[in-house]
């Protein structure tokens, strides 16, 4: 992979005002309409652009960080097959590493299956152990989003509140958590009912209460909360959660039947 650190002449520790000024000088010598226009100037220059673009944009280069940390495993040795490495090992941080490994390397499906095998096989098994919090976040983030795609909802559910608490206390992601907020959104609108046992969808939906998404996001919770606990014979906390979800948003859609039902 390209090092755009390499190709802007900037410490991987440059600060954006750092990383504008090694872009402005390499470019004067390089721009176009500035220099001779040859090929080789001119690719040169986009490549330049390129590197610039993602190293300005936070969430972009906080993945480019996260995949040149990996790929630094495989340069050691040419002739060192780092996966294989960490396939033969059992500890719980070799396996989050081949889980991490695999999510930057195509291997979605088996970075995947190595979740859920370890999510099942061990009590106390945590990704977030064995990397830093950044890194974590981007992997949390990440693979939520395979596991959307592979219908896994609750452990989606489980990794994006982790990260979206820790975006609290840390603000990592910073103009990019809308995106993550959207994601678990729509996941506890319109993923976990039908899905998943209601025990656990109410679990997730409860949780969801303290994580910061807005009263009207808060009252489709409830309302779907109020629908699973009527459909396993819980009609008390039904009516309660359905009271605390029009308090919450006196317009919810709701069908006549529940509020006449609850009334």
């Amino acid at each position: 992979m390209e090092d755009c650190y390499k190709i802007l002449g900037v410490n991987p520790k440059a600060t954006i005002a750092e990383i504008k000024t090694a872009f402005r000088k390499k470019a004067k010598t390089l721009h176009p309409d500035l220099s001779k226009q040859d090929a080789a100037s001119t690719k040169a220059f986009q490549k330049l652009l390129k590197a610039y673009q993602i190293l300005c944009d936070s969430y972009q280069r906080s993945i480019f960080d996260f995949e040149r940390t990996a790929s630094k495993h495989t340069e050691q040795k040419k002739s060192f097959d780092y996966r294989e490495w960490l396939l033969s090992r059992e500890d719980d941080e070799s396996r989050s590493k081949l889980i991490f490994f695999d999510l930057l390397h195509n291997r979605e499906d088996d970075a995947v299956a190595e979740f859920k095998r370890m999510m099942t096989s061990r009590l106390n098994f945590s990704l977030a152990r064995w990397f830093s919090r950044e890194d974590f976040m981007d992997l949390g983030y990440i693979l939520a989003e395979e596991l959307i795609f592979r219908s896994e909802y609750y452990d989606a559910y489980l990794l994006l509140a982790q990260v979206i608490r820790m975006e609290y206390s840390y603000s990592y992601f910073r103009n990019f958590f809308p995106e993550v907020m959207s994601l678990a959104r729509n996941l506890l609108k319109t993923k976990l009912a039908g899905n998943i046992h209601d025990e656990l969808a109410l679990d997730a939906w409860e949780d969801a209460l303290d994580l910061g998404f807005t009263k009207k996001d808060n009252a489709f919770f409830l309302k779907l909360m109020s629908e699973a606990y009527d459909r396993i014979g819980d009609s008390h906390t039904a009516a309660l959660c359905l009271q605390k979800a029009f308090m919450l948003d006196s317009g919810l859609g709701v069908s006549e039947k529940p509020k006449r039902k609850y009334r």
